[in-house]
């Protein structure tokens, strides 16, 4: 009940707010509900900030998270607080890359401009066949996610293979804006050895060590209540240690559902906990080779042309129950495809046996997802929204 007269209170605020008179040269940015300064919309404000400067640009902070814009100085007003409901509502244009509740109401005047966060291997929405979270039915998450599509007035998309995913999945009638990722102009743009080592030197890491990433996805239906995700790290630390602690450390990130359950304290000096990085763009240019499941950082990752390990040890169940794929993961995957962590070490030993090189599949996967990305595609975005150019 609580909760109901809670959101109730807000749709009137939303309401009442909405017909005050709005400032179009006010833009609102979200990442990951308030609790990162990263993805699209970091990429699209930091164009803006530079390129933009009739826009006024502000940042949402959920509680607790302010110190990440503060770090940066960025403008913010906190999540849920009557200063927050006041500037959504007078709102130009709004930039997130994840749905917003589902009592949210779009004024008339505000441009939404939904960036999503990755190129999709798994059903999304209208595409999925069961909803493992309590709560609400499979019918209600699709009702609710059409609705939340119904406000978006531009959708980005990183390739034509998104574009006509996304279209269905998300039931988007908007303008899509088939670009590339804005976040991976990051990684065409900043691609060298200085800001490589200052990355690592900021972050503490020893530079005569070849780097991991561990950047595995979340499980659908393993979680606590609603809205609270579990994890089991199935990747044995202890024998990664033991094979390749001479000469590799490993930086784990966990999706941002999960990323608060992670304890290394037994791995100190080679494992290391970056699940709160700011934004995973650094940790994707200062690794050496990636380890992922069913995640879209590969897609992302492919844009550094280094390579990637699949550690999939629940893939028949994965694939057949919690979520399916939308191609043959297994024919197409950019790297090897392994169940174990002696799998995952022998790999990596075939991988420098290579002299780092990718695997056999890459080029064509290259050429099917990234041939988008050029470091300029914050800009396409930029001028097709707020330039009222076309792309």
């Amino acid at each position: 009940m609580a909760i109901w007269l809670v959101q109730n209170a807000y749709r009137l605020l939303f309401w009442f707010f909405g017909k005050l008179p709005a400032d179009h040269k006010l833009v609102i940015f979200e990442s990951f509900f308030g609790r990162q300064y990263s993805c699209n919309p970091r990429a699209i404000y930091e164009h803006m900030k530079n390129h933009c400067p009739e826009y006024r640009l502000i940042w949402i902070s959920e509680r607790g998270y302010e110190k990440i814009f503060d770090a940066h100085q960025v403008p913010y007003v906190r999540r849920y607080s009557l200063h927050w409901v006041l500037l959504m509502c007078r709102a130009g244009y709004w930039v997130t890359n994840i749905r917003f509740p589902k009592w949210f109401h779009k004024p008339a005047h505000t441009i939404y401009l939904q960036t999503w966060h990755g190129t999709p291997l798994k059903k999304l929405a209208l595409d999925t066949e069961e909803y493992f979270l309590g709560g609400t039915t499979v019918e209600q998450y699709k009702k609710n996610f059409v609705k939340e599509s119904g406000m978006w007035d531009y959708l980005v998309s990183p390739n034509r293979y998104s574009s006509e995913i996304f279209t269905r999945a998300f039931g988007f009638n908007g303008s899509m804006i088939e670009t590339g990722y804005p976040r991976n102009d990051f990684l065409y743009r900043a691609n060298d050895h200085e800001t490589i080592e200052q990355i690592k030197e900021r972050c503490g890491l020893p530079k005569d060590k070849k780097i991991i990433l561990y950047a595995p996805t979340w499980r659908d239906d393993q979680f606590y209540t609603k809205g609270k995700y579990k994890f089991k790290l199935d990747l044995d630390l202890k024998q990664m240690r033991a094979a390749l602690g001479k000469d590799y450390l490993i930086i784990i990130r966990l999706h941002y559902l999960i990323a608060d359950q992670l304890d290394l304290s037994g791995y100190r000096g080679f494992a290391y906990d970056f699940s709160r990085h700011e934004d995973i763009r650094e940790l994707y240019l200062i690794s050496d080779l990636l380890i992922t499941d069913y995640s879209s950082v590969f897609f992302d990752y492919a844009n550094l042309k280094r390579p990637m390990i699949f550690f999939t040890y629940d893939l028949e169940s994965y694939k057949n129950h919690l979520r399916g794929f939308y191609f043959d993961f297994e024919r197409m995957a950019p790297g090897p495809i392994v169940r174990t962590t002696g799998q995952v070490i022998k790999s990596i030993r075939d991988i420098e046996d290579t002299g780092f090189a990718v695997g056999s599949n890459f080029v064509p996967f290259f050429d099917q997802f990234c041939d988008l990305e050029d470091g300029h595609a914050s800009e396409r975005v930029v001028n097709r929204v707020f330039n009222h150019q076309s792309s």
